[in-house]
């Protein structure tokens, strides 16, 4: 019997192992997350570069697995079933972190910090508190903007410049205090810095008296950073220590080990 488009093997299949409709199966996903999770056919047809009658066949599979749900005015949002996917996930990523968390707090003394973005927002997915009687807390699980905050801000550097202008959508980005960024040129100047120094600054941007330091995770399979937070003097004091001690350096060097540990 003839194979079919979607099941017969690709060179790409046989050279790699994937099925292909599987590959394509997520990538609608993806481009489903893109859109911010919500999108009709043909958005996800010009998005995905998927051909229509491929789309309309995965759609259905997962409309009928609960991945993708159809809403009144025909359009397709991301479903129910992926909730406990993501949450899963989450936990997982934040028990393989949990060693370069503890070491890094270790070092600085201050508390450590992984986060993801995930639909526009970053979510907090691992944390080791400091020992400190004033301390840094942020529930694991919290969803931030990542305008204002160090994670968000290395999170968004990762990304092309169109994505993450798509991620922080049309609307005026809110001012958490007198110090949030909310003037898109600086933010993606700040971006930039951020690229080409590897680590960027929340200064008291989500709460006053609060400095974070962040650092992107390379290698991990979606886009993830790592901070730390504390006190704005005291994380100001461990800023100024210089050499492979210092509080970048040692940062950056957890992070490209743990970056070897997430990578797919």
């Amino acid at each position: 019997m003839a194979s079919t488009p979607d099941t017969a093997p690709t060179g790409t299949d046989r050279a790699t192992g994937g099925v292909q409709s599987v590959e394509r199966a997520f990538q609608l996903l993806e481009a489903l997350a893109d859109s911010g999770g919500v999108a009709t056919l043909s958005e996800l047809s010009g998005t995905s570069g998927l051909p229509m009658p491929t789309i309309h066949r995965l759609i259905r599979t997962l409309v009928q697995q609960g991945y993708v749900r159809q809403d009144t005015a025909r359009r397709y949002t991301l479903g129910p079933r992926l909730i406990r996917l993501g949450e899963t996930s989450g936990r997982l990523l934040g028990s393989w972190a949990r060693p370069f968390l503890a070491e890094l707090m270790e070092a600085t003394g201050e508390t450590a910090n992984l986060a993801v973005l995930e639909g526009g927002e970053v979510v907090y997915v691992g944390q080791v508190q400091s020992r400190r009687s004033m301390r840094m807390f942020t529930e694991v699980g919290r969803r931030v903007q990542p305008h204002c905050t160090g994670v968000g801000k290395a999170l968004l550097a990762q990304l092309p410049e169109d994505e993450a202008r798509a991620v922080l959508g049309n609307q005026p980005l809110q001012a958490h205090t007198p110090h949030t960024v909310t003037d898109l040129g600086r933010l993606f100047t700040q971006l930039a810095q951020a690229r080409e120094s590897g680590y960027v600054v929340d200064d008291q941007e989500q709460e006053i008296g609060v400095r974070c330091i962040a650092v992107a995770v390379p290698g991990a399979p979606t886009p993830t950073a790592l901070s730390v937070s504390g006190p704005e003097a005291r994380i100001r004091a461990l800023e100024e220590q210089a050499g492979s001690a210092g509080l970048v350096p040692v940062m950056r060097n957890i992070s490209a080990r743990l970056g070897q540990v997430l990578a797919p």
